[in-house]
């Protein structure tokens, strides 16, 4: 990319796929450099990124708007960062990992050039107290810890194994990864992963992964969801409220995101905007488009023509 374009460039990238900070380069336009890897396994995103120095910081405000409470997990391959949460600093070096979550600011600094791998993964599927999360915040894990040395490994070849993260071997490991950083948290503070949760299957993760499969029936229902997992409506509530969603704006949101991300994909682009809204459970065109409006700033019908002109 041409010097002047390498800004925005590289906030629009993140932003779009990974997480909304505020960003401030230590270098002049054109010694900015970056490079950015994506992908998902499952609810887990990842992304590789190295780059010239920088701070990335996430604001109140953006962390309010935040559609998915998630936790971000940081490996430290090169380089060094001060990561800063919860009026807490800390300084991650090579091989050291740390935690911080994505509904509270927070702010990255790397001083010099670095080589980064974070995983976002939704609060939900973690399954641990708001407390146990925000005590281990901004906390560095490093190679003295076991569980974070075992950790610093697996989540490395998992970031940057492409075969790992797509077709059976995704859905095999999702549960293990969610497993694996639990324990990391909780050792580190000393607590028992069971004891931390209540149970030793993360009932939340099993809830989400439903309604996401689930996400486009227009019968989706906190009954029908509590009745599928043996639970009462009013407990489904309860433990998915520890992780931070409200499931009528959470199944909304999802769905609005769905919809969005077909709206901009050239291969839908002889479908109806309706036809779109009610393949996702909006069986009301007129609320759909209030909804999508409300949600994003701008109708679905803007949104697709921002991103497919007509001749």
């Amino acid at each position: 990319m041409a010097p002047r374009e390498r800004e925005d460039t590289i906030r629009q990238a993140l932003w779009a796929s990974f997480s909304r900070v505020d960003i401030n380069h230590h270098s002049a336009q054109e010694d900015i450099r970056a490079r950015m890897g994506l992908g998902t396994v499952g609810p887990i995103k990842v992304c590789l990124a190295q780059g010239s120095p920088v701070t990335l910081h996430r604001t109140a405000r953006q962390a309010r708007e935040d559609e998915e409470p998630a936790v971000f997990l940081g490996l430290q391959v090169k380089g060094a960062n001060v990561v800063g949460q919860y009026g807490r600093q800390s300084l991650v070096g090579p091989g050291s990992l740390v935690v911080f979550e994505s509904t509270a600011p927070y702010t990255l600094r790397f001083d010099k050039g670095f080589d980064y791998l974070s995983l976002r993964i939704p609060r939900a599927a973690l399954a641990l107290p708001e407390r146990t999360l925000r005590d281990a915040a901004a906390i560095t894990l490093g190679p003295g810890n076991p569980t974070a040395r075992l950790a610093f490994t697996y989540f490395s070849q998992l970031a940057n194994s492409e075969e790992l993260r797509s077709g059976t071997y995704a859905e095999t490991i999702i549960g293990p990864s969610v497993e694996l950083l639990r324990a990391l948290i909780t050792s580190q503070l000393g607590e028992d992963v069971g004891q931390a949760t209540g149970t030793s299957v993360p009932l939340s993760l099993r809830i989400t992964q439903y309604i996401r499969t689930h996400l486009a029936d227009p019968a989706l229902s906190a009954s029908r969801i509590a009745a599928v997992h043996g639970i009462s409506v009013r407990h489904l509530y309860t433990v998915l409220a520890r992780s931070g969603i409200s499931l009528g704006d959470w199944i909304r949101a999802r769905r609005l995101a769905e919809c969005r991300r077909e709206l901009a994909d050239p291969s839908c682009r002889m479908r109806s905007i309706a036809a779109i809204g009610r393949d996702w459970g909006f069986v009301d065109a007129t609320h759909f488009s209030k909804s999508f409006k409300q949600a994003y700033g701008i109708s679905p019908r803007s949104w697709r023509e921002q991103n497919h002109p007509r001749a």
